[in-house]
């Protein structure tokens, strides 16, 4: 997201605890503020920078942590926002807009019909898919409290370069990284679960529309298809020269079955569709991680 605005032109400020980002990640042209978005010092910022544009990525995105401890998930990813929403709605004679950026596949559930659109009723099985779609419930309220529009973008499962390989969430990135070195890897449950598994690239694109042309939403972003994670294994594997099979260990709780999103909507209102196929889009990631190792 970074790097594609300041190669826009635009002028960036990020906000970040870094509690899993990392420093090396991001260009050094970025005006960073080491803070929590939950902290009462987000309004200095506000304050201080006045945006345009918010793009609100910030959360607890662990599904097995938020069952652990809903109420810190809860803090982050709901307390968190409205603290955000706070700050942006004192800039009333500013009227800048927001990107929320939240997750279709835990919203949903587990849906009757697959690919789920957005009139897919949502049904979350975990305390993290309750707390992100609990803060779009609130955007209508901040739109009439004040000069505030937005958009809502729900994801698939995002994958791509730089991304953690040390977290719960990124099945792609500890794969790669895991098969790099040489080393074991578990599958929780029997591995037929399915997601719907989408560039990174690809979501950037969708989010910075979003952000220009003032659509509400909510857009599902994601392939339509759902890809099991035995074949996401079988892939990665191929493409890592790895030959040990994996282990299979106790599914976790929260995680569901399977989901696939449908995109058709972004497609109209937006004019996105995913470009980067999954085996293009495992290849890339493969080859950043090979020359960045550990």
């Amino acid at each position: 997201m970074v790097d594609r605005l300041l190669v826009n032109g635009d002028t960036v400020v990020g906000v970040d605890d870094l509690s899993s980002g990392k420093l090396s990640n991001l260009p050094e042209e970025l005006d960073l503020r080491h803070l929590d978005i939950r902290d009462s010092r987000l309004k200095d910022v506000f304050d201080e920078v006045r945006p345009d544009v918010v793009f609100h990525l910030a959360a607890q995105i662990s599904v097995s942590n938020s069952a652990r401890n809903p109420k810190l998930d809860a803090d982050v990813n709901i307390g968190g926002a409205l603290n955000l929403l706070e700050c942006m709605k004192t800039q009333d004679s500013n009227g800048a807009s927001l990107v929320y950026v939240t997750s279709g596949g835990t919203a949903y559930g587990q849906p009757e019909v697959l690919p789920a659109d957005e009139n897919t009723p949502i049904r979350p099985l975990s305390p993290y898919g309750a707390s992100k779609f609990t803060v779009e419930t609130y955007l209508p309220i901040y739109e009439n409290l004040s000069r505030l529009t937005y958009s809502v973008i729900r994801l698939g499962n995002v994958y791509g370069p730089r991304q953690d390989p040390h977290g719960e969430a990124g099945v792609v990135a500890i794969f790669s990284r895991a098969m790099l070195a040489g080393t074991s890897l578990k599958i929780f449950g029997d591995g037929t679960d399915e997601r719907d598994y989408v560039y990174v690239d690809d979501v950037v694109e969708a989010i910075l529309r979003a952000g220009a042309r003032g659509h509400r939403g909510p857009f599902n972003i994601g392939s339509g298809l759902g890809t099991s994670t035995n074949r996401i294994f079988e892939l990665l594997a191929e493409y890592c020269s790895h030959e040990h099979p994996p282990e299979y260990g106790e599914s976790r709780p929260g995680d569901i079955k399977a989901i696939a999103l449908d995109s058709k909507k972004a497609k109209i209102e937006l004019g996105w569709e995913p470009i980067v196929s999954l085996e293009d889009g495992l290849r890339a990631t493969v080859e950043w991680f090979k020359a960045h190792p550990i």
